[in-house]
């Protein structure tokens, strides 16, 4: 299974994106956001196997990866478009269990 948007996908999220900006940019009175983050998760997997991913997803957009952010040790690769980022982020096996824990 493949974890990420296919072909067909990713042109429907980049078509809405592109239709999210032309209401934006045609409707000035509809209030807008300073920021927005687009989130990618690799699949679920050993912390070694989703910090491999998130280490090519890092070489592909040409940042650096890193948890020096996250008091969680989340491990993300981030690059930013003016105010939109790409953030890759893999949420190690212990964070989870610790949240999975509160929840109960």
């Amino acid at each position: 299974m493949n974890y990420y948007a296919d072909a067909d996908e990713r042109g429907r999220l980049i078509s809405g994106l592109r239709a999210l900006v032309e209401y934006l940019d045609a409707n000035p009175d509809v209030p807008a956001p300073r920021r927005t983050d687009v989130l990618v998760f690799p699949p679920n997997g050993s912390d070694a196997a989703m910090f491999a991913e998130i280490d090519a997803i890092a070489e592909r957009i040409g940042a650096e990866a890193s948890d020096a952010d996250s008091p969680r040790g989340h491990y993300s690769a981030v690059r930013d478009f003016g105010p939109v980022q790409y953030r890759a982020v893999a949420i190690p096996n212990a964070a989870r269990d610790d949240e999975n824990r509160k929840a109960e």
